[in-house]
């Protein structure tokens, strides 16, 4: 996984609250269990119903930032829905919410998920719709930083953040973390009646 140090990007404006994963990826696409792919259908039934669309528009493509409305991710536990955002080159997404399962999925993908109050989300997509906004996202100072100096805070889970920082899945960060593993059991080994992974004689 790729890590996540800063991401420098446009935003770009999706004012709609609940937006569901059938909405980020439909289902009719979800032919695959690779993660390559997904991103050429992403939003596909909004970019053919709305020409004013961000993906329709020439100055938002490239954009790796995502600003939306609440309860992002909502609906179906679909992964998919995360690896087409980040298929099509999505690194953050902003909103006030976001759905739990979703959430989680975003973490394993090395997707960042920036939690603002209402109030400054609101105000970003305005200025995006009606301009242009240039973010830094920076994960170590868990900071959002807009082109004329503004700053806002976010929260990170620690972990999450570990992981993302050094580019680990789960299965990453387990790997990295064997030779304490194996040095725990090799002291529970020795203070235990019974040995562990081999039987006691």
């Amino acid at each position: 996984m790729e890590p996540f140090i800063t991401v420098r990007s446009l935003g770009a404006p999706l004012p709609l609250k609940d937006v569901d994963t059938d909405m980020i990826i439909p289902a009719q696409f979800l032919t695959s269990t690779s993660r390559e792919g997904f991103g050429e259908h992403l939003f596909v039934r909004l970019r053919a119903s709305d020409p004013s669309f961000f993906m329709n528009q020439d100055r938002y493509r490239g954009a790796q930032v995502l600003i939306t409305d609440s309860n992002f991710g909502c609906g179906s536990s679909r992964e998919h829905a995360v690896w087409a955002l980040r298929s099509a080159g999505i690194r953050v997404v902003i909103a006030p919410s976001f759905a739990d399962i979703f959430a989680s999925n975003s973490g394993k993908n090395g997707l960042l998920l920036v939690r603002l109050d209402r109030d400054t989300t609101n105000a970003l997509l305005r200025e995006c719709t009606e301009g242009e906004v240039v973010l830094t996202v920076d994960l170590e100072r868990q900071v959002v930083v807009a082109h004329d100096g503004r700053e806002w805070q976010f929260p990170c889970d620690p972990y999450l953040k570990h992981c993302l920082l050094n580019g680990l899945d789960d299965m990453d960060f387990l790997r990295s973390r064997l030779p304490d593993i194996r040095a725990t059991k090799a002291r529970l080994q020795e203070y235990s009646f019974f040995s562990i992974g081999t039987p006691n004689r």
